[in-house]
């Protein structure tokens, strides 16, 4: 009777908490509705007191009447040029988009290419193939640098985005004399493809460029959006065919974002899950027009989509037509998936969030594996992204690792860049990205699988000498625990998330049951061919062009207008009153935008935000504790076993690995650069594959993380000849005269140097304890590294699958 009185007791304290605690969150949604909707009007009223500054220094006011009507009536004649100009450069997007769409729509690259392989004729064929991207007169690459393949998003758009103009991903890797290639795709899927048939067919693309160029490393992967979970997609699928991961711009952690700023994440939820995909793919026959996501793009930003774009070519229809025209190419080619394609991303990406957990299935009962990737992975992402914000691009690195020190047990090397303002676009397209980031990735390729396991934060610093430019790259040691920072409330508002994912699995259900057996059989091809033909993204462009009989006099206007343009005055009043007009009217939509935002996230909350906190509950339930001491792993036992085995190479590298413990934990490229000259020849890892280079490095990183005193003390055990030890003194000596040490790297030299001398070779209690001091001197300075036992823990009520069963996810 006792036990069941305490049980109910139990309950019913558990159930008070869950109501406080949703009473807190519910408190704690209206509190930041109101606060956005008091922000937004704030803004608007700003940018509307900013644009009518100008209609209030009195200008227009002491203008005689004379000035006036000179400066109306030359208004009057430009705007009516503009227009006549403006509107047939819209029918020129139209005629590109229709010339696009009957050349079966090539990529748009800016370079010539070559087709290499075509996976429609692969035994499980796809809609992609492996192109090489020809050099541009004047630029040589060489067989026997490190390819480099380029792998596009699949998101609505057609391939090219990473080669669209001169400075770009391209034009960088042929300029630094790699050899370039791009996996591009074809508007229509082949019948019956899965996401799993395109990951085989690019990592068979992956094997072919290895054998183009036998003598050189694995190729270098460069994703892009969602080519960049498609790079790690392969991977994860074949690891020892993939050299550095380069993934830009790419969401990984899609619950992932901070209210406020990531609508986006909310789309899912409001929209009901995955049946909108199905329902859309069945009025497709079978497949899903790509048309759709690029309205989710539109969506986020209404002034640019309806006013912004258009007015800026109005306005600058001098010198905007062209660069409008060449981006609207490409913003207007639009892609097909299949059923079965886009089903499994938004289950597993969009809606789901599988990928980190590895319940992302590619086969029945198969999982990606991040894990399984052995290659350093460089992250690029930008603070002004409100597609891919940085929480989406780097948590998947916490969820998969709870700690820095699991992830370096798995002998992972993981590299972070962050922009500080860029959109999602600039970071593909923007020829300053491409001269400054995208130069400096490449750059830091050849070093990164030198660095021992760890996460690092990128930074490019501009040095400015003589007139010029010059860019170097600082890598600073992170731990996965400073990730957090990136995301309020500790990551506590995913918890809806998990409801929303049952949500859409039961509509989804109901939607294959019900409604999918009577709807995909009415829908012909022709049907849904004339469906996508009167999608307002195509007819935008169809119904302005010379397909349209009444717009036959345009061109004629258009080149009337251009042989007698009569520029405006851009300081008259009547330009001034535009300006004021405009900026008001971008304002507006701005206001629409932030309030409809606001209005989303906060019915999003307060429908799925109970429901999360109550599943939350129940799952923290089923978790308890469950510490890992890493210094278990089979990795590091097998590592530290080994503390006192190893030769010339190995006692060198751990003794670089030791001054890089006791310094500040941060490196220069440029120093890397100096230090690979003095010293690669006598380490000799340069001689050897990069997979025994990367072997050594690992287990030494973990002998001087986990055991630092005894890999000191054990130095002089793996030299075992005076020559040995003279070539370690001597790296040393080489290092200390041409790169500035610290005060605790030079006395560890010092010690290095003791402890070799063959005087005190045989003193090794008052060696060892010598040692030990200072090494313990340098754990203080530098305890942020120290390897500390990882927890599984439940982490904020989120909810995954493992197998049939639900677990939550481990803690960052």
């Amino acid at each position: 009777m006792q036990k069941v009185e305490s049980r109910t007791e139990e309950r019913d304290k558990g159930g008070q908490a869950r109501l406080t605690e949703l009473s807190r969150a519910q408190a704690k949604v209206t509190e930041v509705y109101q606060e956005r909707c008091s922000k937004a009007m704030q803004r608007y009223f700003d940018a509307v007191k900013v644009a009518g500054e100008p209609l209030r220094d009195g200008a227009i006011r002491s203008a005689s009447p004379l000035d006036l009507w000179r400066d109306v009536s030359a208004y009057w004649l430009d705007y009516t040029q503009r227009s006549i100009l403006f509107w047939d450069t819209l029918r020129q997007r139209g005629n590109n988009w229709v010339e696009h769409e009957k050349a079966g729509k090539p990529p748009l690259l800016d370079f010539d290419w070559e087709m290499v392989t075509d996976a429609r004729t692969l035994e499980r064929p796809v809609n992609y193939a492996l192109v090489r991207i020809i050099p541009l007169v004047g630029i040589k690459t060489d067989p026997e640098l490190r390819p480099f393949v380029i792998i596009d998003p699949r998101a609505g758009h057609g391939p090219g985005i990473g080669g669209f103009k001169q400075d770009s991903q391209v034009g960088v890797a042929l300029k630094a004399g790699h050899p370039v290639y791009c996996v591009i795709f074809f508007p229509d899927p082949e019948p019956g493809q899965t996401l799993a048939d395109v990951s085989r067919a690019e990592a068979e693309f992956l094997r072919i460029v290895g054998e183009r160029h036998p003598k050189t490393r694995k190729p270098v992967l460069f994703g892009n959006c969602q080519g960049g979970w498609a790079s790690m997609l392969v991977g994860a699928m074949e690891p020892d065919l993939v050299g550095p991961i380069v993934i830009n711009g790419a969401p990984m952690s899609y619950w992932a974002g901070n209210d406020g700023e990531n609508p986006m994440r909310y789309a899912g939820g409001m929209l009901g899950g995955t049946w909108p995909a199905l329902l859309a793919s069945d009025l497709g026959a079978g497949t899903f027009d790509g048309a759709y996501l690029v309205e989710n793009f539109e969506y986020l930003n209404p002034a640019n989509t309806y006013f912004d774009k258009y007015y800026t070519l109005f306005s600058k229809i001098d010198t905007e037509p062209e660069r409008f025209l060449e981006f609207e190419r490409w913003w207007g080619g639009f892609f097909l998936m299949n059923r079965e394609e886009i089903k499994w991303i938004v289950e597993n990406l969009f809606v789901g969030n599988n990928l980190a957990d590895g319940d992302a299935e590619w086969s029945e009962g198969r999982a990606f594996d991040l894990r399984a990737i052995k290659s350093p992975i460089i992250l690029f992402a930008s603070l002004g992204d409100n597609i891919t914000p940085p929480q989406q691009a780097f948590n998947w690195v916490a969820d998969l690792y709870p700690t820095t020190e699991a992830l370096k047990t798995n002998g992972q090397v993981i590299v972070g860049l962050m922009h500080e303002s860029v959109g999602h676009l600039g970071i593909f397209v923007s020829g300053q990205v491409a001269k400054r980031e995208y130069t400096q990735i490449t750059d830091l390729i050849g070093y990164i699988e030198h660095l021992p396991p760890g996460l690092y934060g990128m930074q490019v610093e501009e040095q400015k000498a003589d007139g010029s430019v010059r860019y170097d790259v600082l890598l600073t040691e992170r731990r996965v625990e400073d990730l957090q920072v990136l995301q309020k409330y500790s990551r506590k508002d995913e918890m809806p998330f998990a409801a929303v994912e049952k949500t859409s699995e039961a509509l989804a259900s109901a939607y294959e049951t019900f409604v999918h057996p009577f709807v995909a059989p009415l829908v012909t091809p022709a049907a849904a061919g004339l469906i996508r033909a009167f999608n307002p993204q195509r007819a935008q462009r169809w119904a302005v062009s010379d397909l349209n009989p009444f717009l036959w006099p345009l061109k004629g206007m258009a080149d009337m207008a251009k042989a007698n343009r009569a520029p405006r005055d851009n300081d008259g009043p009547a330009t001034t009153m535009e300006c004021w007009a405009a900026a008001v009217t971008s304002a507006s939509w701005d206001l629409y935008r932030d309030l409809r935002d606001a209005a989303v996230e906060n019915t999003f909350f307060r429908t799925y935000g109970p429901a999360g906190i109550g599943m939350a509950a129940g799952e923290e339930k089923a978790v308890a504790e469950e510490p890992i001491d890493v210094r278990n792993a089979l990795l590091v036992k097998e590592a530290l076993a080994h503390i006192e085995d190893g030769d010339t190479t190995e006692a060198m590298v751990r003794a670089v690995l030791l001054l890089m413990k006791a310094g500040t934990g941060r490196r220069r490229l440029s120093t890397m650069k100096r230090a690979r000259e003095l010293i690669s020849r006598d380490l000799g890892l340069l001689d050897m594959t990069m997979e025994a280079a990367r072997e050594i490095i690992r287990e030494q990183s973990f002998i001087v993380d986990f055991e630092p005193v005894k890999a000191l003390t054990a130095l002089p055990k793996l030299l075992r000849t005076s020559a040995d030890r003279h070539r370690l003194l001597n790296m040393l000596d080489n290092l200390e005269s041409r790169i500035e040490a610290n005060e605790k790297q030079v006395t560890l030299i010092g010690e290095v140097r003791r402890l070799l001398s063959e005087e005190e070779m045989g003193d090794e209690k008052g060696g060892s304890a010598k040692a030990e001091l200072i090494t313990v001197t340098l754990a203080e300075h530098h305890a942020e590294g120290r390897p500390v036992a990882a927890a599984k823990t439940a982490k904020h009520g989120s909810t995954r699958r493992s197998s049939d069963t639900r677990r939550t996810r481990a803690s960052s």
